[in-house]
């Protein structure tokens, strides 16, 4: 398995992959006179033997995903993609300035995963009604069990709401939030 970081040097002057390609040689005891007095190289190969470890883990892991997870992610991003709604901003300006509902959802999405414990998931924007500078919002998200916090959904409508205004230039008229998982903190 290459490391694939091509020039990176250790302080000492040997390349990382050199150190890679020869972690078995030296967990034989095999290392040559540099690789057993250099503490460069000495930590190098500490570093890989657990990244090597963990990734291993990783691979053999056989854990499925759960059911439906695939269905989930398939109809978030034919949702996001399927959208291509144009918001009216305000502006004192002569002429129009837009924005697109994918935009400001992102921006909601990333006020709310500022939130410790929350994991902004679905952000769908609407115009509300004839209010040109308000929009309705309906936020999906994941929270983290057990640490999750009871006054984090209160951080979220604030953030939200912040990030509305401040941001984007537009009132919330309306959030609703709903958390639809959970996941291990």
């Amino acid at each position: 398995m290459a490391m694939n970081a091509p020039g990176y040097a250790l302080p000492c002057g040997r390349d990382v992959e050199t150190a890679w390609e020869r972690l078995d040689a030296v967990a034989a005891g095999l290392a040559d006179a540099h690789e057993r007095t250099c503490p460069h190289c000495q930590g190098a190969h500490a570093s890989l033997v657990v990244l090597r470890d963990a990734t291993a883990g990783l691979a053999a892991d056989e854990e499925a995903p759960p059911p439906g997870l695939t269905g989930r992610i398939m109809a978030a991003v034919r949702a996001e993609v399927g959208r291509r709604e144009i918001l009216d901003l305000p502006c004192e300006e002569p002429g129009r300035a837009r924005i697109s509902e994918q935009a400001v959802a992102s921006v909601l999405r990333f006020a709310a995963d500022t939130v410790p414990g929350v994991r902004a998931r679905r952000c769908r924007v609407t115009p509300a009604g004839d209010d040109r500078q308000a929009i309705d919002v309906h936020l999906t998200l994941a929270v983290g069990y057990p640490a999750f916090a009871a006054t984090a959904l209160a951080a979220v409508r604030e953030r939200v709401t912040a990030a509305a205004g401040a941001r984007i230039g537009v009132r919330l008229n309306r959030l609703d939030l709903l958390v639809d998982d959970i996941y291990p903190a």
